[in-house]
């Protein structure tokens, strides 16, 4: 008999997450946070000194999402912190390579998701409403990054991604950062949304 192939990572915290059958107790934020902050965004292609981290484009959606939507309940804004968590497991893959690869890709970010969600009190399905909104908080930051880091025009962006309303990106400009010093701001807004998630 053909062994079976090694379905589960071990994490920094110790847990050994099974990427096929993820369970919430084996998701640590400390394990996010860390992962997330060594992904690169725009497969490394930005200018700077420092990668784009996965984990400072999620605290820049996390502020877009709070502009976007009038005082959004913080369990939203949770979700919009944590849109990209499974991340920090299976890498962050620029939409032309998730098209080549096809459905499997999404399939298990859904199952991660799922997991993540619920581990930090939130429902494993986020509304369909909401997940527009996150989903154009993070078109706006992917026009914000194009523009600033990743080299495009802003024609070349207002394309691909729209160009958003003045009053949604004003003040916000793209901060490179060591991937611990963004690590530790992901975990402080990580811990400040979680202590106001049942006020």
């Amino acid at each position: 008999m053909p062994k079976e192939p090694r379905a589960w990572q071990r994490m920094l915290s110790g847990r050994r997450l099974d990427l096929l059958d993820p369970t919430p107790v084996d998701i640590e934020v400390e394990d996010i946070a860390h992962g997330l902050a060594f992904v690169a965004r725009w497969n490394g292609q930005t200018r700077g000194d420092y990668a784009y981290s996965v984990a400072e484009h999620s605290l820049l959606v996390e502020e877009i999402y709070g502009r976007l939507v009038k005082d959004p309940p913080v369990k939203w804004r949770l979700a919009a912190l944590l849109h990209d968590a499974p991340e920090y497991v299976i890498g962050d893959m620029i939409s032309p390579v998730k098209a080549a690869v096809g459905p499997g890709y999404g399939a298990l970010d859904a199952k991660l998701s799922a997991a993540i969600h619920i581990r930090f009190g939130l429902p494993a399905q986020v509304p369909k409403s909401v997940k527009q909104q996150i989903k154009r908080a993070d078109r706006i930051s992917a026009w914000l990054e194009a523009v600033q880091i990743a080299g495009f025009t802003e024609a070349e962006a207002n394309r691909f991604f729209g160009r958003p309303r003045p009053e949604l990106i004003a003040g916000l400009e793209i901060r490179l950062r060591p991937p611990l010093e963004v690590r530790r701001a992901y975990l402080a807004r990580h811990r400040d949304l979680l202590a106001h998630l049942g006020a």
